[in-house]
C-alpha cells in the first residue's frame, strides 16, 4: 500500500475545512461576548 492509498482510504474525521461559514461563527462568537459582558455589568460583577 502506497502512501497515497493510504490517505485515500483513511476516513474523515472532521476539521477547520468541513466547518460551515465563518462568518457565522464570528458573528455567533461576538454575540456570545456580549452577552457575557452584559450578564457581567447587570450582576454587578464588574
Amino acid at each position: 500500500m502506497t502512501a497515497n492509498a493510504a490517505t485515500v482510504t483513511r476516513a474523515r474525521t472532521g476539521g477547520p475545512r468541513e466547518d460551515g461559514p465563518k462568518i457565522l461563527e464570528h458573528v455567533l462568537g461576538w454575540t456570545l461576548v456580549v452577552v457575557l459582558a452584559m450578564l457581567v455589568t447587570q450582576l454587578g460583577l464588574l
